[in-house]
Parts: C-alpha cells; structure tokens; sequence
C-alpha cells in the first residue's frame, strides 16, 4: 500500500515511484562505468536546453558547445529577468514546479523544476535519510523551521507537515519560555528526528545543557538531529550531540537544485553524484584538482524546465582528495563569496574568520548565547549579542587581541548586547554580513 506522503507526492503530480526506482538504477552502476554516466548526462542536458531554451542559448552565444570546460558559468544574476523568459519549450506554470530562493545570498529568484526532476529530488532526498533508519511516511519530524505568518502561506505549511508527518517549532521566538514549550512536546511525542535551522537547533541544545537535561532521557524514540541551511561548527555538532544523545548529520542543500552533500555514517560530507555535477572552480574558471579550494559550481542533470549549468551556486569549498566521480566526498564548506571582508590593508579575509575567533571567546563560560558580525565600514565591526550578562572589558580586550593576531591591527569594533536577534523572513541567522560594497 502507499503511503500518504509518496501519494502526496503523486496526486500532485510527481512520479514518485518511478524516480525512486530510476535512482536506485543510478546508485547501481559500477564505480568504472560512472564517469560515462556522468558525460552522457551533462551531454543530454546541454543539448536539450540548447535546443529548447531560447534564454539559454543566448547565454551560451552558439547552439553547439564541444568542450565542457567552454560552457559559460551561470550565477544568481544571469536569473533576475522574469522566469517565463527563463523556461524551456514546452514549461509553463501548470506542469512544473515552482518555488524561489531565500535569497540569503542577496539574489533571490524565482525558479522551476520538471516534475520527474522534482520527484528525483525526493528520491534523494528519501534515500540519505534512509542511511539513519528514517522514513518520510512514518518517522515524526521535529522541525525547527520558519513559517509564513499569513493565512493561506501558513495553513499551506499546515497541510505539509501533516502530510510529510512533521510537529513544527517555528523559530522566531526562541525565548526560555518558548524553549520550555518545545522541551514539552518532546515528552509528550515520539519523535524519530530533529530537522532544522542549525541556529535555532543550538540555541536549543544550550537551554538543555543549562537544565542539565539530555533528550533521549525524556524522548527515547530519537534517532538522530540534521541541521541544514547555516554553518555548522565543531563545537557546536559535540554539544548538540551530548545534550540529544544522537547523531548530529550535516546537510547541505540549495531549494534550487537539490540536496548536495549529506553526513554519511563514517561522518564523510558524501555529495550528490547522482542528479548533480559538482565542480571546484578557480577565479579564472579552470576546474581545481580534488583538495584545492575555490567556488563551487553545479549542475542539475535532470532539469529540463529551467537550465542550471555549471551555476555558481556563490559558496566556497573543497572537495577531498580521495574524491572519486562516484563518491565526491565535500572537505569543507568556507562560505559564500559574498561572505567576505575587504580590510584595510587591501588584505580578504572569509568573515566566517571573525566569527570563528570571537566564538572561541565569547562562549567559553556559556553566557552567550548567540551572536553576529557586521562590516559597517572597511575598518569597523559591530558584533551583536544575546547574552545574560554584558561582555566584559576583558573578554572584549581578548577578542580585538586575537582579530589583530590573527587579521590585522587598527580594526574597530562595537559591542552591542541585544534581547533577540534579527532574523531573515524564513528564520535564518547570517552569522556575517558585510555592508561595505
């Protein structure tokens, strides 16, 4: 019998169970026989939108393009034009889906995907989280996730959670009180698994930690915590996994193309060889050998109603060495591109630097409890904070200390103790923002 999530997913229109059926065959071709695979795909999808997608090839400039590496880069800005300028022949409205970025970037967009291409998501989708026993049509999701405060936008958000059995904790108030609420909910419901903002899911983990409280004491059917959307620190990962009393897997996806890397159970970063083509590109666009940093750029191999090839999807990365085409293996996520501070000096420097160092600080006795960086001129920082006491004179010394050591000296930097953070409409936290253009 189906289940109502794959029926869901069918009744409006995505074919499930064929997608799912085809990922497998995907998984099943051999090691030697994959880089065919993959040079046969990206073949078919350039072809089609060269032929299909009149967008398309008045990006490209010709209809026929032999060499792989002569394919122009996409990136956010070649989409700010209307999406029907964008669809391939033959897409419209009603036979594909819709959807568009956070726009945490700063370029959001509105994009589509064929439905076999939508429901190829879902079979990826299904089968990484199959890897920690569970399963969309019966596991109890408890989700840490953003809500649209309208009527419809909200009741719509309503009607999938029921569907995709998920008990949502919306996430724009994280207050004690509100916190105390969850932890409720969390005696009173099986739930199989945390899914949700890395933030918030923290935030969480510290109210525990203060309480002495380890969750699998109170919800005993947990399995496992995945955070997605924002980065994951070290330090953060052994809390949560100390005060869940689970495994805490990484994820890291774009609504635009699809899961890209998923922790796998030898706690390896595995991309998604399947539907995706990742590539590691230098500022000149020549592809980096495995180990080597640079900007991550992807392909979709499946979209036919919306081209993204070779799409620059703004992040920084490094795929690791023992990468092969059939299991690329994700080393390191640096940022995005437009995460960077210009210093004085003429000096960049990924502004996840002043996060890192400032942490190290700042949360050593547990008094913060989060906190963000902005860039407001070249030379000066504010660093918002919530906190139950104001930083000291000390610690803030120590801090402007180990910027100069290990950034530069002649910084300037405020200090500004909030009762929450601003957060983005979907609920995420930019941990660095600069304003300098």
């Amino acid at each position: 019998m189906i289940s109502i999530f794959n029926l869901s997913l069918q009744i409006n229109g995505f074919p499930i169970k064929g997608a799912v059926a085809d990922f497998e065959k995907i998984q099943s071709i051999p090691e030697e026989a994959f880089e065919n695979y993959v040079i046969e795909k990206r073949k078919d999808i350039v072809d089609f939108h060269l032929k299909n997608n009149k967008s398309y090839l008045d990006f490209v400039g010709k209809p026929e393009v032999k060499n792989w590496d002569d394919l122009p880069i996409m990136t956010k800005k070649d989409f700010q034009k209307p999406l029907g300028e964008r669809l391939s022949k033959g897409y419209t409205t009603k036979n594909a889906y819709f959807n568009k970025t956070s726009g945490s970037s700063g370029d959001p967009f509105v994009f589509a995907k064929d439905r076999y291409c939508h429901a190829l998501t879902w079979a990826t989708i299904f089968n990484r989280f199959s890897w920690f026993g569970i399963d969309f049509n019966s596991s109890l999701q408890a989700r840490f996730y953003g809500i649209p405060l309208d009527f419809i936008g909200n009741t719509k958000e309503r009607v999938k959670d029921f569907l995709s059995h998920r008990y949502r904790f919306p996430i724009f108030d994280l207050s004690d009180a509100f916190l105390e609420t969850v932890l409720v909910q969390f005696q009173i419901k099986k739930f199989d698994y945390i899914n949700g903002y890395t933030s918030s899911i923290v935030l969480f983990a510290k109210f525990l930690q203060k309480k002495n409280i380890i969750l699998t004491s109170i919800c005993p059917s947990l399995k496992c915590c995945v955070v997605t959307s924002e980065m994951l620190f070290e330090e953060d990962k052994i809390l949560m996994e100390k005060q869940f009393g689970v495994p805490i897997i990484n994820e890291y996806g774009a609504s635009e193309l699809d899961l890209i890397a998923f922790q796998n159970s030898d706690n390896e970063w595995q991309v998604n060889s399947e539907t995706l083509f990742v590539e590691i590109l230098d500022e000149e666009n020549n592809v980096l050998p495995y180990g080597k940093e640079g900007r991550i750029v992807i392909t979709s191999l499946y979209n036919k109603a919306h081209p993204f090839v070779r799409y620059d999807i703004g992040d920084i990365g490094i795929l690791d060495e023992k990468s092969t085409l059939k299991k690329p293996i994700l080393k390191k996520l640096i940022g995005r591109t437009n995460d960077i501070a210009l210093l004085p000096s003429g000096k960049k420097a990924a502004g996840l630097t002043f996060y890192y160092i400032t942490k190290s600080i700042i949360e050593d006795d547990g008094n913060v409890k989060e906190f963000v960086i902005k860039q407001t001129k070249i030379d000066t920082f504010e660093v918002e904070y919530v906190s139950e006491v104001v930083l000291t004179n000390s610690q803030i010394q120590n801090i402007e200390k180990a910027i100069t050591t290990y950034l530069e000296s002649g910084l300037n930097f405020t200090f500004i103790r909030k009762e929450k953070l601003e957060r983005s409409k979907s609920g995420k936290l930019k941990q660095f923002v600069s304003l300098v253009k």
